[in-house]
């Protein structure tokens, strides 16, 4: 009998005993807290990043439809701006395309001239689809894509690289459409 109350008392003491139930407690939360605090930084950096690129792809349009003729300076300090808004992110994860896309009669647009940094220009002649609402006939837009791939910072919670991407059409603003010049 004296066995099973020492048993008892031993129960009884280890049941009020509560010094190591917050290190327990610690031990379970801590892997939830570090992948929430990891992940919200990279969320976050993912979205600054994609923000940025929805800004090149605007700019790189803007830039383009202020010309009337655009040279290969021209066309290279277009394409370098894209890679100073980027900035602070890597270049060489970059890759932009800036055209003119010629819409015909029947509203269909095709390429007219494209340049690239780090990525693919266009074919002269290429069918793009253009939205409904800018495919106006008879006129000619500027088509900025830029893509980019985005590696995570900590590869915790994200852990593939992603390709953001993002276009912009706009219309000359100096003349009906840009000439592409070699000088």
């Amino acid at each position: 009998m004296r066995i099973l109350t020492g048993i008892a008392r031993c129960h009884e003491r280890f049941a009020r005993d509560c010094r190591g139930v917050t290190a327990v407690e610690f031990a379970m939360l801590l892997p939830v807290m570090v992948t929430l605090c990891l992940g919200g930084v990279e969320a976050s950096q993912g979205i600054a990043t994609d923000r940025k690129i929805e800004l090149t792809a605007h700019a790189l349009a803007n830039l383009a439809t202020q010309y009337t003729d655009i040279t290969n300076a021209d066309m290279s300090n277009i394409l370098n701006a894209g890679s100073a808004i980027i900035a602070p992110y890597s270049v060489a994860a970059l890759k932009e395309v800036v055209s003119e896309i010629s819409i015909n009669a029947q509203g269909v647009g095709t390429v007219v001239w494209s340049d690239t940094l780090n990525g693919t220009a266009l074919t002269v002649g290429q069918t793009v689809t253009v939205p409904a609402s800018l495919a106006v006939p008879n006129t000619y837009l500027v088509f900025a894509q830029v893509q980019y791939s985005y590696n995570p910072t900590y590869g915790y919670v994200m852990t593939d690289n992603l390709t953001l991407s993002d276009q912009s059409f706009m219309m000359p603003r100096e003349s009906a459409s840009i000439a592409r010049t070699a000088s």
